[in-house]
């Protein structure tokens, strides 16, 4: 059974830490453990009721209403809440599939969207955001290490298998290489951004994770791209600013980086660098450069 604090549950959950606190005091639907310092934490089971109540309460149920629901009521009107406007529902069923570790649940989610709208709006609408809540996306510490992996290896599987079925770019197609600097391992970002462009007609040359710096010029030189992407993902402490610089030394082809917002504060107002802070800014900018 995994352990979450008070600040997990509330990144995962969006209940703010005092609505947390007042709902364990006035009503009996959750009940959290506590160390032996008397400090809160929350199992998978009361995650996955606080996601559900979570989503009931922006819906428009009362609290005291849910409180006095069974299980199956409350499962029953979460279903009621799914709408094609509305993801939270699907994004909230990849979460539980995640802490389950279940593999069917997690792609039977991920294939019932595909077929209703198609792997780029899934994508973006429903697997981002779901990354971006869980901490994967930017390698932050939200979920324990043995669930992160197990989704990563989904969803780099999911990615693989879809680029596979692209056809080939046009002879003249735009190109761009994609790369993560030294010591930046989590490249879930950059293959869904190797996704969309490919979906969008472009050439990728993708290099994957920690390539030196250095690399970079001769490949460059080799294959004079359209466009380049990084993304600086792993929290740090050092300025991501020297790796920029030295990236835009080599040549003036577009720069597009994204990532970790708090490694990026330096770079985001520079006007060498085209900073994504979501998908559709970089569908945007393909379209734009196309």
């Amino acid at each position: 059974m995994s352990k979450y604090t008070m600040a997990q549950i509330v990144t995962l959950t969006g209940i703010n830490a005092h609505t947390l606190r007042k709902w364990e005091t006035r009503y009996s639907i959750i009940d959290p453990e506590r160390t032996d310092t008397n400090i809160r934490y929350y199992s998978d089971s009361q995650l996955k009721k606080l996601l559900n109540i979570s989503l009931l309460t922006k819906n428009g149920f009362r609290i005291s209403k849910i409180d006095k629901m069974s299980e199956t009521e409350i499962h029953d009107a979460v279903t009621s809440q799914i709408t094609d406007e509305n993801h939270e529902v699907e994004i909230n069923a990849l979460i539980a599939s995640m802490l389950d570790m279940d593999e069917m649940a997690f792609d039977k989610v991920v294939k019932e969207q595909i077929v209703k709208r198609g792997l780029l709006v899934t994508t973006v609408e429903i697997i981002y955001p779901f990354l971006n809540q869980v901490g994967v996306l930017w390698g932050v510490d939200k979920v324990m290490p043995a669930q992160e992996h197990f989704i990563s290896s989904l969803i780099k599987k999911r990615f693989f298998s879809s680029i596979d079925q692209l056809s080939y770019p046009k002879e003249n197609a735009k190109s761009i290489v994609m790369f993560l600097t030294e010591y930046e391992h989590h490249e879930l970002g950059l293959l869904l951004a190797y996704y969309i462009a490919r979906e969008m007609g472009w050439k990728v040359y993708y290099l994957g994770q920690n390539v030196p710096v250095i690399n970079l010029k001769q490949v460059i030189q080799d294959v004079n791209p359209d466009a380049m992407l990084t993304m600086f993902v792993t929290p740090i402490h050092k300025t991501v600013l020297p790796k920029v610089d030295d990236l835009c030394s080599y040549s003036d082809i577009p720069l597009c980086v994204s990532g970790n917002p708090e490694n990026l504060e330096e770079i985001i107002e520079d006007n060498r660098v085209t900073y994504l802070s979501r998908p559709e800014d970089f569908i945007e900018f393909l379209k734009k450069e196309n």
